[in-house]
């Protein structure tokens, strides 16, 4: 299991975070998605997920990634 740390730019609210939670849980491989308001962060559990397909989908939904780490 691999663990990611993201920056989002962009959450003004917790509608916000609610929709980034549901656009990166359905990627396949995807386990766990928290997202936190107050820090700008996402933070997710993969299994043979497709980073790039995670870039996607928090784009597709009209946030930006700043920063991303490995945990």
């Amino acid at each position: 299991m691999k663990k990611l740390k993201l920056t989002i730019e962009g959450m003004h609210c917790a509608s916000c975070a609610a929709n980034i939670e549901r656009a990166v849980k359905k990627v396949k491989g995807v386990k766990d998605v928290v997202v936190s308001l107050m820090t700008h962060k996402c933070f997710i559990e993969i299994e043979n997920a497709d980073e790039e397909e995670i870039k996607k989908a928090i784009k597709k939904v009209g946030y930006k990634i700043a920063d991303i780490e490995e945990e």
